[in-house]
């Protein structure tokens, strides 16, 4: 379905991973496992306390259900295979899994890049014109934000991967990465990527810049309104709501732009493992934390889930 470039004698990829210690792989496996499990179990419950408690049948929350899901499928694209890679002798993935690997990385990332500026605007409409709130970002609207920011992250995705993976690939054709990220791939190209690498610049700057640049305008206008609020409790809630979306923010587009907005002569393959693993891994890890944490709202409906079932048993 995936075939290699016609100019490519390359049929296969090595994923060199982090490490070639068998001791030191089978303690990272049990590190990795349990961040693993922790992320997919933090955002599921986000997930299941969403759809439990109609509370929480908002916009905001219906946004963040879909936050949490991309981060599920975003992290269980890479971190699996890397898991099964750790306690394998063999670390190979074919030429067809790293076309596909790499097109479903990149689509959920690019969609989460265009669904925080989705986040943002459900913010500024809800402290911005708070009593026109359901009314502006009424359900069909949700739906079609949702679409669009999944179809556009597919869409751009698919054009960076066949552009990536119909380079020629001669030899080598080992990875010094843990999975078939872009710039990794690239670089073991037998020619010159320079047209490859701006096409991928001038696509991170619609896919990263612009969403971010709309963010902080967005933030520029919530923090104009929140100052004109008169109750200091009022103020507190209304910049706590941000904060968490903020700190979010930051952790996610800080290394996706260093990565992806660099020349490819600057590529360091081990200090970009260990960025990558960050917004890869951690932000998946860290987005239940800081959202469940700051939110009295799911902690309330997850005492609420709690107590229901202690009744039922």
């Amino acid at each position: 379905m995936f075939p290699a470039s016609n100019h490519s004698s390359v049929t296969e990829f090595v994923l060199l991973g982090f490490s070639s210690d068998p001791t030191t792989n089978r303690i990272l496996f049990i590190i990795f496992l349990l961040l693993y499990l922790c992320s997919v179990l933090g955002n599921g419950l986000i997930i299941i306390l969403i759809y439990l408690d109609s509370h929480l049948h908002t916009p905001m929350y219906f946004f963040l259900s879909i936050l949490s899901l991309l981060d599920m499928g975003y992290v269980t694209t890479t971190m699996p295979q890397m898991l099964v890679h750790l306690l394998s002798s063999s670390k190979i993935i074919s030429f067809a899994g790293c076309w596909m690997q790499m097109y479903v990385f990149g689509a959920l990332g690019l969609a989460e890049c265009i669904f925080f500026v989705v986040m943002a605007y459900d913010r500024y409409v809800a402290i911005c014109f708070p009593l026109r709130y359901m009314l502006i970002l009424n359900w069909d609207l949700c739906v079609r934000l949702v679409v669009g920011t999944w179809a556009s992250g597919f869409f751009f995705s698919l054009v960076h991967t066949i552009f990536t993976m119909n380079l020629p690939f001669c030899g080598p054709n080992i990875v010094n990465h843990y999975f078939c990220e872009g710039p990794s791939v690239r670089s073991l190209s037998c020619m010159d990527t320079h047209l490859i690498e701006m096409v991928d610049f001038v696509m991170s700057i619609f896919m990263v810049l612009v969403p971010l640049s709309l963010i902080l305008a967005s933030y520029v206008r919530i923090t104009m309104a929140i100052l004109k609020i008169k109750s200091t409790q009022g103020r507190y809630k209304a910049f706590s709501t941000c904060a968490s979306h903020l700190i979010v923010v930051t952790l996610f587009y800080a290394p996706a732009i260093y990565i992806y907005m660099r020349p490819n002569s600057s590529y360091s393959p081990e200090r970009d493992k260990q960025i990558s693993l960050f917004y890869n891994m951690f932000t998946a890890l860290l987005n239940p934390v800081v959202y469940s944490l700051r939110n009295k709202d799911i902690k309330a409906a997850f005492i609420k889930v709690v107590m229901r079932n202690r009744q039922v048993w």
